[in-house]
């Protein structure tokens, strides 16, 4: 039976995603082949077809850091799920399929009542904030919180899960989405207009104890400028590496200086880096505690993921371009 899938053929700009069609083979003991619902689209993506991403898989390549389907077929000896049941997984790449497969321990069972397109955005961006919230840092009540790009995926999820904590927030945007960042309960920044440092600190006076930076680089330095004493930044990605889509070596050398130099600088407090996969690797049983605490928040309605779009998966260009663009709120999700 066939079936269809998006492919990366050559590096580049989403002029390069292509819809192909494939034979579909049967799962490998183990396995789990899975009907996708609804896979994201998420900033890796734009790395992997650029070549950048780090351990990234060769040409051709299908992208999607992480879908939501149904059971479609066991392996042999692959017993843990059944036919017709939900999923969800964190594949890294791959996502932008008809049929995924799927080793069967790496599988999250998904309650059948949630929608596939909200709930396909717990697997990263919520996960990524629950993490970052509540594993590398332990944040209490009243505390102060500085998020940049808080209108994207992870930023309104970290908004999200700090309100619920109690947490005084702030985050940075352009001017349009100044709105939405009001609403998750956090103060707004225009970062293009105004000094994101000097706004913290004229609010706070003594500033914040938890920066979330993906953003890298000298804007590390920045966001470094916005933590109280004994503040934590905590940096889970580095877009200041790409320069038109393509890898800067002066960049590179800059964002690995900065870290040296926020690593060794004593006392005021702590650089940190996250990264999900890391963390999945070191700790598999965190990740499917943290998305199962994720899924019953959200049959419980104390999160709403923001869903920017929902597109069908052969519109994955134009999926890609919004994301370049910059101006999506919240989380693209691509539907089949």
């Amino acid at each position: 039976m066939p079936y269809r899938r998006i492919v990366v053929s050559r590096f580049g700009g989403p002029e390069v995603l292509q819809v192909i069609e494939d034979e579909l083979r049967d799962p490998r003991p183990g396995e789990v082949r899975v009907k996708v619902l609804a896979a994201g689209v998420a900033w890796p993506d734009y790395m992997m077809r650029h070549g950048v991403y780090p351990r990234q898989p060769k040409l051709p390549f299908t992208p999607g850091y992480d879908v939501v389907g149904i059971v479609d077929q066991t392996g042999a000896g692959a017993t843990l799920y059944r036919p017709g049941q939900k999923v969800a997984a964190l594949l890294i790449y791959g996502g932008y399929s008809e049929y995924v497969f799927i080793p069967e321990q790496e599988l999250v069972p998904v309650p059948e009542d949630l929608d596939p397109a909200e709930t396909v955005c717990l697997v990263l961006n919520y996960v990524t904030a629950y993490q970052m919230l509540h594993r590398a840092v332990h944040l209490q009540t009243g505390r102060r919180m500085l998020v940049h790009s808080a209108a994207g995926g992870v930023g309104t999820a970290l908004l999200q899960l700090g309100r619920l904590i109690g947490l005084q927030m702030f985050g940075t945007a352009s001017q349009s989405k100044h709105g939405l960042i009001e609403n998750l309960g956090a103060h707004p920044i225009d970062y293009r207009n105004e000094d994101f440092v000097e706004w913290v600190l004229h609010l706070t006076r003594d500033g914040v104890d938890l920066v979330c930076d993906a953003i890298g680089g000298t804007h590390w330095l920045r966001s470094y400028r916005c933590l109280r004493p004994g503040g934590t930044l905590l940096a889970y990605g580095s877009q200041a590496l790409l320069v038109n889509g393509r890898k800067s070596l002066a960049r590179t050398v800059g964002v690995f200086i900065t870290a040296m130099l926020l690593y060794a600088r004593p006392g005021h407090g702590r650089f940190k880096f996250y990264s999900i996969t890391t963390t999945r690797n070191r700790h598999p049983q965190w990740f499917r505690e943290d998305l199962a605490a994720l899924l019953q928040m959200l049959r419980e309605r104390r999160i709403q993921p923001i869903i920017a779009e929902r597109l069908p998966f052969t519109e994955a260009r134009l999926a890609n371009e919004l994301l370049e663009q910059g101006a999506v709120q919240g989380k693209v999700v691509l539907t089949f």
